[in-house]
């Protein structure tokens, strides 16, 4: 770029003391409307649409960089291991995405955002859903599972969600009982779930 087209640039861009001083008047006026309480954060009041759409994006491609590089197993779709995913999902997940012929339940219709159905579609990559029940999701109810549950565990829950919309509620409840053991023992090894012996204080 020349001498001329540079001076010329520069006359066009604003100087440094009008970018710190409109800088300081928006820091200004966010951290008043933070302190005043106006935005209502109680969930049975929506996010206007600039909210919303600014929160999905930034989840979304969030969710997408972070997963990234991680490869999915070559026994995502053996059948014990779904079948473990099953016994996992009904136990621990189903009260907020519910399953086929579920019935809405109380903690599913007060949530805000909503958690999606996920016997009625799936949005995501295998890698995606395994980054998602690993670490969560800030601002919603979905715990990071990954500090309780080991990734050979959470990768049979990525199994069975991602048979789950072709799932009949028949087929569901069989496959739920088709786990190969309950939930207690499937969680006996992981770490913070050790139960103190029979007249020991934890």
């Amino acid at each position: 770029m020349s001498r001329e087209n540079l001076q010329d640039l520069k006359r066009h861009l604003p100087s440094l003391a009008f970018v710190g001083i409109a800088g300081a008047v928006i820091g200004v006026l966010a951290g008043a409307f933070i302190y005043a309480g106006i935005y209502d954060i109680g969930a049975d009041a929506p996010h206007t649409k600039l909210v919303y759409w600014t929160i999905e994006n930034l989840r979304d491609r969030s969710i997408a960089v972070r997963a990234r590089g991680i490869s999915v197993p070559a026994t995502l779709d053996d059948k014990t291991n779904i079948a473990k995913g099953a016994g996992l999902y009904a136990e621990m997940c189903s009260g907020c995405h519910l399953a086929p012929g579920m019935e809405k339940t109380e903690i599913s219709q007060g949530l805000y955002p909503p958690a999606p159905e996920l016997s009625a579609r799936l949005g995501h990559s295998a890698a995606e859903e395994f980054w998602m029940i690993k670490h969560g999701v800030k601002m919603t109810a979905m715990p990071a599972w990954g500090r309780t549950h080991s990734d050979d565990l959470i990768w049979d829950m990525v199994g069975f969600v991602r048979k789950l919309p072709s799932l009949s509620p028949q087929q569901y409840q069989a496959l739920v009982k088709s786990a190969p053991a309950d939930h207690d023992t499937m969680m006996k090894d992981m770490p913070g779930m050790e139960k103190p012996e029979a007249g020991k204080s934890p």
